[in-house]
């Protein structure tokens, strides 16, 4: 693997990530797609491509708006376009790209952003009866989906109304009219927490959408950050230089300068109304349509020729099970590390499982109880935590990411009477789509142990296959036949 890392684009402006993409060679623009559906149905393809990855997606000349109003998809759906994105090798592996980020990740100090006068989000401004939200392609993502979703690859911005600490989370957003828009947040989310305070004291909450920006905006929106770590100060941590914000004109929230498309305003703790359904990244409507509170628009930003970032979930596999399966898999591993537990091989956040659900840990035994230790390790973890189902405990030669050697452990080596334990009463959430309307919040997780049996694990029989060694030596005198 080289070692030559690509240099993060300090400016976070989303066109000079598009060059590189495009020198990349991982771009296709499509000309003519309608925001109603078919962008969508387009992306969902796109997606589920792995073999190779199929490119980041750029819709141009969408029927009704102008050419040059366009949306993004699929930024981060490759393992080459997620490094370029945090400044890694653009030719590691899944695998690889793990270990790489735990690295980088613990290096990171977080920069505070830096206020600037002016920015290329200000090149319109827009407010009063100009508000119009639907000035933009925004899609239909998915045709039992209950409105146009402006808000799949955003941030919203918020701010903690006792301590000051902003948050920048990805969370859908839905257009309600051309002037305001649901916000929508799950429970026990940092933008949910900051919403339910203002709301608990009679008060409006203040928000900025942040709908269109560089991806590593996005990307850090939807990461399990810790309470109180301003995003955007993380994202300046990755860059290693301060993001450049401007302040909103009603709000006075910072957001990204170089931001495509943004728009502020306030929700209102008695102005609730059904917003949804959407189909979510658990591949299901797990939630209808119910009352969310909407925000009233004051004021919208955007760049010339604007470029809207969608990131719709669904059905996995996704952009968002691909590289949120690498960076979760590196937030556990390290969390497996704090919390002592030694000689973990590899940590894999199955995209079946759209990178939550399903949970596999690799760990080289060293005495009884190990595995049982790694799988509830990685199961209380922050980001092992929400919405999980299944952990399942391998030994060293199986390879984590491969779920075909995953299950054949789990059909050889775990016996289901002794080595399945229940865990009950976790944190679930509405998008589970297993818990009935009145239990939702609460689910229970299986431990799977699906290592040899320590007791007599130098017993076990052995795997019929050849060894690393001389299957080595065969390939490489054997390189052509098998090209």
């Amino acid at each position: 693997m080289a070692v030559t890392v690509p240099k993060t684009a300090g400016s976070l402006d989303a066109r000079d990530w598009l060059r590189q993409v495009e020198a990349l060679g991982e771009l296709q623009v499509v000309r003519g797609a309608s925001w109603d559906l078919e962008i969508g149905v387009i992306t969902e393809e796109v997606q589920k491509r792995r073999n190779p990855p199929g490119p980041a997606v750029l819709f141009d000349e969408v029927p009704g708006y102008p050419a040059g109003y366009r949306v993004l998809v699929n930024t981060l759906g490759s393992p080459r376009r997620l490094a370029l994105t945090l400044g890694l090798p653009t030719d590691a592996t899944d695998r690889e790209l793990v270990s790489l980020w735990r690295k980088r990740s613990r290096e990171i100090q977080p920069i505070p952003p830096v206020e600037v006068p002016d920015g290329p989000v200000l090149e319109n401004v827009l407010e009063g009866d100009a508000v119009d939200l639907l000035r933009f392609p925004v899609p239909r993502w998915h045709e039992r989906d209950g409105g146009r979703y402006i808000g799949t690859g955003s941030v919203n911005i918020t701010r903690d109304p006792d301590d000051g600490t902003l948050n920048a989370g990805t969370y859908r957003v839905m257009v309600r009219d051309a002037r305001s828009a649901f916000f929508y947040v799950s429970p026990g989310k940092h933008g949910r927490i900051h919403r339910d305070k203002y709301f608990s004291r009679g008060e409006p909450c203040p928000v900025v959408v942040c709908a269109g920006h560089h991806p590593l905006v996005f990307l850090a929106g939807s990461l399990e950050l810790p309470y109180g770590l301003n995003e955007l100060a993380w994202v300046g941590g990755v860059v290693g230089e301060p993001v450049k914000v401007v302040r909103g004109r009603y709000t006075g929230l910072p957001f990204p300068a170089e931001a495509e498309i943004a728009f502020e305003g306030f929700a209102y703790p008695d102005r609730f109304e059904p917003e949804g359904p959407f189909g979510e990244w658990t591949g299901y409507y797990a939630s209808s349509a119910r009352p969310e509170p909407w925000i009233e628009v004051k004021a919208v930003y955007h760049r010339n020729d604007p470029i809207l970032l969608g990131s719709p979930p669904g059905k996995p596999p996704t952009e968002l099970t691909y590289y949120r399966a690498v960076l979760r898999s590196a937030l556990i591993e390290e969390a497996l590390e704090k919390a002592g537990v030694p000689d973990v091989t590899g940590v894999w956040c199955h995209e079946a499982g759209g990178s939550r659900l399903l949970v596999v840990v690799g760990v080289r035994q060293r005495y009884a109880g190990h595995a049982k230790q790694a799988a509830l390790a990685a199961l209380s973890s922050h980001p092992g935590n929400y919405l999980g189902r299944y952990v399942v405990v391998v030994d060293e030669d199986v390879d984590v990411t491969d779920l075909q050697e995953v299950m054949w452990a789990v059909c050889t080596r775990s016996d289901p009477e002794e080595s399945i334990d229940i865990v009950r009463r976790c944190w679930s959430g509405p998008l589970d789509p297993r818990i009935p309307p009145d239990r939702k919040g609460f689910n229970s997780r299986a431990v799977i142990d699906a290592t040899r049996p320590f007791e007599w694990k130098d017993r076990f029989p052995p795997v019929a296959c050849s060894s690393p060694e001389v299957r080595e030596r065969v390939l490489a005198k054997w390189a052509e036949v098998l090209r």
